[in-house]
């Protein structure tokens, strides 16, 4: 493809015409949810503006966690617009982290790694005072977000992971428009892409897709099983029939969704 080419096929807000709406209302609930369980709201975890995070109890004794990352890649949206994202697993008895982190060109992306990797480190470390992060830890994330959770696969706070819609190869990035503002290297692309960095040991990790996505997000996700599968890791594929880009999140928001049923299973080790 060439870069007008590259530039459609990975424009999941022009493909789904709804985004904007659906934007609008998962923000509106979060707010709500915020508002609900304003106990552990905007708790920092490092010293940049945007390294905050929403922690939703959900009132059972030694909880596991989900810790939900946003998309946007890697240059728009926040935590706020995805706080709503907790609410299909809390009815489960799973804790729900949902941090933010520094926005490109504010900061590369291996920054933006590194502030993941250090908000997974701080619930771990500081979560037990709080009654936090005392049992397994589930890392998910979407679009951007699932390139964010599927590399941090490799750290030890985490022992399984759900990547919706994600990004696993970073080439067809740095071709595209989209690099205007991540500035993406050539060495970038092998040593942040998780398709060129699956750890040597890892938990299991669900890869997440929507059969009405564009073809290159459905790619993204097939292949990265595949490597994923071929280093001999614990994994499954998980194509969901009929959901977009935007709507898949609905699988997880809503208790008894696709995805909230898989966070449950990996709870479980199932």
């Amino acid at each position: 493809m060439d870069r007008a080419e590259l530039d459609r096929a990975y424009d999941n807000t022009g493909a789904v015409s709804t985004s904007a709406a659906m934007l609008a209302d998962w923000t509106r609930r979060s707010v709500a949810l915020q508002a609900r369980l304003p106990e552990l709201i905007g708790l920092p975890y490092g010293p940049r503006q945007r390294n905050r995070m929403d922690v939703f109890r959900s009132g059972a004794a030694h909880a596991p966690l989900l810790v939900f990352i946003h998309g946007g890649y890697w240059q728009r949206n926040s935590k706020d617009v995805f706080s709503c994202m907790a609410e299909g697993v809390l009815a489960a008895g799973i804790d729900v982290a949902v941090p933010g982190y520094t926005l490109a060109p504010a900061a590369g992306l291996g920054q933006i790694m590194d502030e993941i990797a250090a908000a997974l480190a701080w619930l771990r470390q500081e979560g037990p005072a709080r009654g936090l992060a005392t049992g397994r830890l589930i890392v998910s994330g979407w679009s951007a977000g699932g390139q964010l959770a599927a590399s941090a696969m490799a750290l030890p706070q985490v022992d399984a992971g759900l990547a919706i819609s994600g990004i696993f190869d970073l080439e067809p990035i740095r071709l595209g428009t989209l690099n205007d503002k991540l500035g993406l290297t050539p060495a970038e692309v092998q040593q942040l892409s998780p398709v060129h960095t699956i750890p040597s040991r890892a938990g299991r990790l669900v890869m997440a897709y929507g059969t009405a996505e564009l073809p290159e997000l459905q790619r993204q996700s097939v292949d990265y099983a595949q490597a994923w599968h071929s280093a001999g890791h614990n994994g499954t594929l998980l194509p969901v029939a009929g959901d977009d880009h935007f709507s898949i999140l609905e699988q997880l928001a809503q208790p008894g969704g696709a995805l909230a049923k898989q966070v449950v299973k990996l709870v479980r080790r199932a």
